[in-house]
């Protein structure tokens, strides 16, 4: 199997999900050889089946293809109903590619060119095309212009890649554009002289208080109890099975209490990142939610060399790293609104810390940074092999907070808080 695997979405114009692009530190030909015979080559597409559905939850998984890959007929190992494949812009469209690829188009499997650019020679692949990637950093305004109108002439869905910002998703968005790709979705939509909400700027506080190793918890308590929002999340959580408590929490003072500092600290995060997040795309969310577990469980693996780090401050960084995108506002305008020890204050602002590096390797996982990952990983003393289950278990964990969140979900021992105070 793949060493390492990552994931980018990929939205509708709308912003909801319509898929993941997996992204592998290695060649998948590398991993299905014909030298191995049709049993093993089917387990190794068995687990690539599971880490899809970890990773995708139900989703279209878009497989980068090589020419190896498919004439090797590997393709079909993989369920045509969830599977895309992506074709790269290096594949001679020879005789036996074109044949592999009517093949699979047959099957069902949705064929997807990447980095197109027109060039007679992959006419033939144009016209089997369900999906084609404009990348919008390689190719000039003009040019983009005159394929997209090439592609909607032909009924063709386009893929807008590489945006970066909002300002590239509004002029995808614009162009015609289909479906968009990119970290724009991280990025905060500023509204020049926006202020925050009283309600939000409580919740900020509560995480104020919450990040201060010394915190009253009194304090804490009361805050999140005069937060109605904030208060029936933490109590729901509280109550779900991803705690796994024995006792029904029947008040957040009784939820505080029991759970310790670190793992209220946590709980009191989600619940507040949760309650501001609600008028945000659900992708941005999760991505808060990964990242935040992602940056604890790496926390939690440093050892002894890393002092007293509180994971829970890892987590809180985590969460933090798209707040600006959830509030609509700065960085700084959120920081200077907020008191934040100094180890956290410093990571969120860039400075080289210890926690600063942790996110900085959650980041580049995230990203598919596999050159970066194995540099900071040796910079964080931890064993490469850390991440791809760190990554995975996170993916989970965020798919099952977003689960309890939906409306109307009951878990197997969940009950519906109230929202007593005491």
């Amino acid at each position: 199997m793949p060493e390492l695997v990552a994931r980018q979405p990929i939205f509708t114009r709308g912003e909801r999900v319509y898929g993941y692009e997996l992204l592998f530190r290695s060649s998948l030909e590398n991993f299905f050889s014909g030298q191995d015979g049709e049993a093993a080559t089917r387990a190794v597409a068995d687990q690539l089946i599971t880490l899809g559905k970890s990773l995708t939850h139900g989703r279209m998984a878009f497989i980068n293809c090589t020419a190896q890959f498919l004439v090797g007929n590997y393709m079909k190992f993989l369920p045509p109903a969830t599977t895309a494949v992506e074709i790269l812009e290096t594949v001679e469209p020879d005789l036996e590619v074109l044949s592999a690829c009517r093949k699979l188009k047959r099957a069902g499997y949705l064929i997807v060119l990447d980095d197109f650019v027109m060039a007679e020679k992959f006419e033939p692949l144009l016209e089997l095309a369900d999906i084609v990637k404009v990348d919008f950093v390689t190719t000039s305004p003009s040019e983009r212009k005159l394929l997209l109108q090439e592609l909607h002439a032909r009924s063709i869905r386009s893929l807008g890649e590489k945006l970066e910002s909002r300002e590239d998703f509004t002029s995808a968005l614009g162009a015609g554009c289909q479906y968009f790709q990119g970290h724009f979705f991280c990025k905060p939509q500023i509204v020049v002289g926006k202020r925050l909400p009283v309600s939000k700027l409580n919740s900020l506080r509560i995480l104020e208080l919450i990040s201060d190793p010394q915190a009253d918890w009194e304090d804490v308590g009361q805050a999140v109890t005069h937060e109605v929002s904030v208060c029936y999340k933490l109590l729901r959580y509280a109550n779900s099975p991803l705690l796994g408590l024995r006792s029904e929490i029947k008040s957040v003072r009784h939820a505080l209490a029991l759970l310790g500092q670190d793992e209220a600290s946590k709980l009191v995060a989600l619940a507040v990142a949760l309650s501001v997040a609600d008028d945000k795309p659900p992708e941005l969310m999760t991505t808060a939610l990964v990242r935040a577990r992602c940056c604890e469980l790496v926390g939690l693996a440093l050892g002894p060399w890393a002092g007293k780090l509180r994971s829970s401050a890892c987590f809180l960084v985590g969460m933090f790293s798209v707040m600006d995108a959830l509030l609509g506002i700065e960085m700084a305008e959120i920081l200077s609104q907020i008191a934040l020890p100094p180890e956290v204050r410093g990571a969120l602002e860039g400075e080289q810390n210890v926690i600063r590096s942790v996110c900085d390797l959650v980041f580049a996982y995230e990203a598919g940074n596999w050159q970066a990952v194995n540099e900071f990983s040796a910079k964080l003393r931890l064993e490469e092999t850390l991440m791809p289950a760190t990554y995975l278990q996170a993916v989970d964990w965020a798919n099952n907070v977003f689960e309890l969140s939906s409306p109307g979900h009951v878990g197997r021992r969940e009950r519906q808080p109230s929202l007593q105070t005491s």
